[in-house]
């Protein structure tokens, strides 16, 4: 068994650059964006005062320096020399007042930044998880056939909110280091330009160690990321198959699978690790050589400099270059973290924007038809299909059917009934011939209105985790809004549906009726009780034509008469398709069509289908448990 079903093509469909399609989602949040930026640059600039205050304090308090100081600069403390107790005295309480407006500055603008740009990533989170959801939705069936639920959820949940940490935290990270990085250049050129073309030089090189590091370890992470939602795919598919792997007993088969793709995901973690902690050393190691070059030749120069000469820096402000170059250099070895994120946070939206690249390759016409009502007429014109490359599964059936008729198919399991149907609602496009409901060709009408008119019941019917009201109510739209609002307006028309697909005696019985909750999938429902209820669902809907797919399968005779007889009244005005396993179900069909690798070989009544002693005839005497065919009911 393979391990297809992954989404590694996906990225071929990205429009334009995956980053930049993030930051258009960015661009609806400009003004709280805009404000939260501006707050994260005062945050930096304030994180700047403490240092000169010190410095300021070392020199012109402590020191006595003539030397007024980048504050004297800006206009905040006198420039003129300190002589004297009481103004040496008065100078410090001024800087204590500018060091503690700072620190309350710098937690307002903390806050503001921190509250808007977070809050702006969880609204980009937001949309972009519900418009990638809305997209999935609108794909066509075969879309579904090829990829796995586990990987279209570990795009809706991994990747989405990898995007939403990348907006968190690098955005503000790459704010901080512009800011930072600016304002720390900015001072220590004031102070000494010789020192701080010492301090700035490990500036640029960082800048393209990060750029290399991103172009190399790109693939590596993209390989990484589709390992792990293989990863997911496997899992969550194993667990969906729990009871298969019970019953035959398959836990170390399953073990061994699930073991095989962890070591994969694990070794290449491991590497990418590795890889990750050297190129964060060396940064490390680079700005300690700085940090060291800056302590030798800044202290040399306070140390040997003759009284009355400058020296390349002043005491205060060597002091205050080490807290600088402390900030200056964390925010520095931050960008290989950064640089990190961006290729995780560039591979998940690669996977997303894909996702939304892709077409549906089912959508309606330019110019759709939308028709007030639908008859019902349904007409096969030399219909072929084949999915995918496969070989052909209809092959060249042609059907007339009359609004109001009942059609059964019948026929051995992989004959093309299902699918045949299928092509009603246009699931799928025909390869060859057409499909018309009501003499119009079914691509030609808009695909909302078609499916409205055409409700399917399937064979294994999905339920949806709420209550047996909601599930039924889910096949009409007000009367979903109205039961998950809890109103009860439409639950006579709810209850109408379930009687007619006799469903309405078990519901009654259960705990709390028709609000009792069915769990995932209707789990705590037998499946008969599944399928009635999904009959009720495509019968609320008032469809003009209705498709039962094996709909009676897995119900015990009694309940299968019961079922029958409230189709029979609901069908009456209806076309109705029945695909039948037990063909006591399609007896009383208008017409009944016998396929056999996607052909129609018979079609007739039953009486006249058992007349021809056919396929049909066959199929009927191996079902009445080879009685004597003059027992064998409508043959005489």
């Amino acid at each position: 068994m393979s391990d297809d079903g992954g989404l590694e093509g996906v990225r071929e469909t990205v429009d334009g650059h995956p980053m930049v399609n993030l930051l258009g989602y960015a661009r609806t949040y400009w003004p709280r964006l805009s404000v939260g930026v501006l707050a994260a640059v005062g945050t930096r600039a304030t994180r700047l005062v403490p240092p000169v205050v010190v410095a300021t304090a070392i020199d012109r308090v402590v020191l006595g320096s003539a030397e007024p100081g980048l504050l004297a600069a800006l206009g905040l403390v006198p420039a003129a020399p300190v002589a004297g107790e009481a103004a040496r005295l008065a100078l410090l309480r001024r800087l204590v007042v500018i060091a503690a407006l700072a620190y309350l500055l710098r937690s307002a603008t903390r806050f503001g930044s921190r509250y808007l740009l977070q809050s702006s990533a969880q609204k980009i989170q937001r949309d972009l998880r519900n418009d990638t959801y809305d997209h999935i939705q609108h794909l066509s069936m075969g879309f579904f056939a090829d990829h796995q639920t586990g990987e279209l959820m570990s795009v809706l949940n991994s990747d989405v909110n990898r995007l939403e940490g990348f907006l968190n935290t690098e955005f503000r990270q790459f704010v901080r280091v512009v800011a930072t990085v600016g304002g720390i250049a900015a001072v220590l050129w004031y102070y000494s330009p010789t020192l701080a073309l010492v301090a700035l030089a490990p500036v640029p090189l960082v800048g393209l160690a990060s750029a290399l590091f991103l172009r190399w370890i790109e693939p590596r992470y993209r390989s990484i990321r589709e390992t792990v939602a293989r990863l997911n795919g496997r899992l969550e598919n194993n667990l969906g198959g729990v009871a298969v792997v019970k019953a035959f007993d398959r836990y170390g088969f399953e073990r061994d699978r699930v073991a095989t793709q962890s070591a994969e995901y694990h070794d290449q973690k491991v590497w990418a690790l590795r890889i990750r902690r050297g190129f964060f050393a060396a940064l490390r190691l680079l700005t300690g050589v700085v940090f060291v070059v800056v302590l030798f030749v800044g202290g040399r120069s306070i140390i040997t400099t003759p009284s009355g000469e400058a020296a390349l820096i002043t005491t205060g402000a060597f002091a205050a270059f080490f807290l600088y170059l402390r900030r200056l250099y964390s925010p520095m070895r931050r960008i290989g973290r950064s640089a990190n994120k961006y290729q995780l946070a560039k591979s998940s939206a690669e996977r997303v924007f894909g996702l939304l690249g892709r077409e549906p390759s089912l959508t309606s016409p330019a110019d759709p038809h939308v028709p007030d009502g639908v008859a019902g007429r349904v007409t096969f014109d030399d219909v072929s299909f084949a999915y995918d490359s496969r070989e052909t599964v209809v092959d060249g059936v042609s059907l007339d059917v009359a609004p109001g008729d009942t059609v059964g198919l019948a026929g051995a399991t992989g004959a093309g009934k299902s699918t045949l149907v299928s092509l009603v609602p246009r699931l799928y496009d025909v390869d060859g011939g057409r499909v018309l409901v009501d003499g119009r060709d079914v691509r030609e009408y808009d695909l909302t209105a078609l499916r409205d008119e055409v409700a399917v019941v399937e064979q294994s019917p999905y339920l949806f985790s709420g209550t047996v009201a909601e599930n039924v109510a889910y096949g009409d739209e007000a009367a979903l809004e109205a039961e998950r609002r809890g109103d009860r307006s439409h639950r006579d028309r709810v209850e109408a549906a379930a009687d007619a697909a006799a469903a309405d005696e078990f519901v009654r019985g259960l705990p709390e009726g028709y609000d009792t909750q069915i769990g995932e999938r209707g789990v705590k429902l037998s499946g008969g009780q599944r399928q009635r209820i999904a009959i009720a669902r495509a019968l609320l809907n008032d469809p003009a034509i209705i498709v039962f797919d094996e709909a009676t399968s897995d119900v015990d005779t009694e309940t299968e008469e019961r079922i029958e007889a409230g189709i029979d009244r609901l069908v009456a005005d209806r076309t109705a398709f029945v695909v039948a396993h037990r063909l006591s179900t399609i007896r009383d069909a208008d017409q009944i069509v016998v396929m056999e690798e996607g052909q129609v070989v018979e079609s007739g009544t039953h009486d006249e289908l058992l007349a021809g002693g056919g396929e049909y005839a066959g199929l009927w005497r191996a079902q009445a448990d080879e009685a004597p065919v003059a027992d064998v009911p409508g043959e005489g």
